[in-house]
């Protein structure tokens, strides 16, 4: 990786307004200089190549190709690469699968300004940089058991307003056998009926408000 005196960070996220306030961010530090930019996850991943930034912000929820995917991308192909995840998501399952997939961070966008410079600088010095509520809800997501592939398409149906009926033939099951996985379901998830399931699922990032997982 390139070094030089300034930490060379490249900005990537979807929405011109962020990058914006981004870069005003940055800009009055004598030790950061944005040096590219990038609104998607294809070319983040060209970019990076290009320019090879010290720091990468990146967002999750990018066009064409998502944050997660692109993180994994860059890393598996540049395995000192310095990512930090970007987001305005919460969800423990959000932040596992961006450190999962490589990023050294997890920083949402409305944080402190004071706290992005800690997270930037602490990543480029070689440390792994989480926020205290970021901590916590990576150890509620190690307690919590993960969700089966047919239960995050029964937590999705549910999401969308599906009855017992309509989640059996979306699934190709019959409505009782629909009927005992809702109900495993919700027994899982500690809840106890289909809204508290679906505000769960919200609230730890396994489905997002579109209703995708």
């Amino acid at each position: 990786m390139k070094t030089s005196a300034k930490i060379r960070v490249m900005l990537v996220d979807d929405h011109f307004a962020i990058l914006m306030g981004l870069r005003a961010c940055l800009k009055p530090e004598g030790d950061i200089a944005v040096i590219a930019e990038a609104a998607d996850g294809g070319e983040a991943i060209e970019q990076y190549r290009a320019h090879l930034p010290d720091i990468t912000l990146m967002d999750l929820s990018l066009p064409r190709l998502d944050g997660v995917a692109a993180i994994r991308t860059i890393c598996r192909e540049f395995p000192e690469a310095r990512i930090i995840a970007l987001t305005t998501r919460q969800g423990d399952d959000d932040i596992h699968q961006a450190l999962s997939a490589g990023a050294r961070s997890y920083v949402m966008k409305n944080m402190p300004r004071q706290e992005m410079l800690r997270a930037i600088r602490a990543v480029h010095d070689g440390q792994e940089y989480l926020p205290q509520e970021v901590q916590t809800a990576l150890l509620q997501h190690e307690k919590r058991a993960p969700l089966t592939p047919r239960e995050l398409e029964v937590i999705r149906l549910l999401a969308r307003g599906c009855s017992n009926k309509e989640i059996g033939m979306a699934l190709g099951i019959a409505e009782i056998t629909a009927k005992i996985h809702v109900s495993h379901l919700l027994s899982k998830m500690g809840v106890l009926d289909r809204s508290q399931a679906v505000m769960e699922a919200l609230r730890h990032g396994i489905i997002h408000l579109d209703g995708s997982v």
